[in-house]
């Protein structure tokens, strides 16, 4: 997780128009969820991650495969931040036909990044 792009605007679009794969995704939101990879151990350092991430997913999950977890990471986006896709970058969302659960489960890990943003 050493060469994730930086947490801005341009890469939430890059995140909402696949130009990023889904490995890179799921690392982005770990890293501001938390967790950390001790290779020297072998295992997740979850010092930093939030006791209600901590005690459900000791190891980070993936967002992209797992409704569970995309559904706790929606919860966990605050109210006011729920539209800042559309407030904030005008995005329409996917056109009818053109998507499925692994766009939707980018969509929520794009809105929940754009959050952590706002909330700096």
């Amino acid at each position: 997780m050493t060469n994730l792009p930086p947490l801005k605007i341009e890469t939430i679009w890059a995140i909402l128009n696949e130009e990023i794969d889904d490995a890179t995704v799921n690392q982005l939101v770990w890293h501001h969820l938390g967790y950390s990879y001790d290779s020297v151990a072998g295992q997740w350092d979850t010092t930093g991650v939030a006791p209600e991430w901590r005690n459900e997913y000791p190891e980070p999950p993936d967002f992209i495969d797992s409704r569970q977890a995309t559904v706790k990471l929606t919860r966990s986006i605050p109210v006011e931040n729920k539209q800042l896709l559309k407030e904030q970058l005008g995005f329409k969302g996917y056109k009818i036909g053109e998507f499925g659960p692994r766009q939707t489960r980018r969509a929520t890990a794009a809105n929940w990044l754009l959050s952590c943003i706002a909330a700096k």
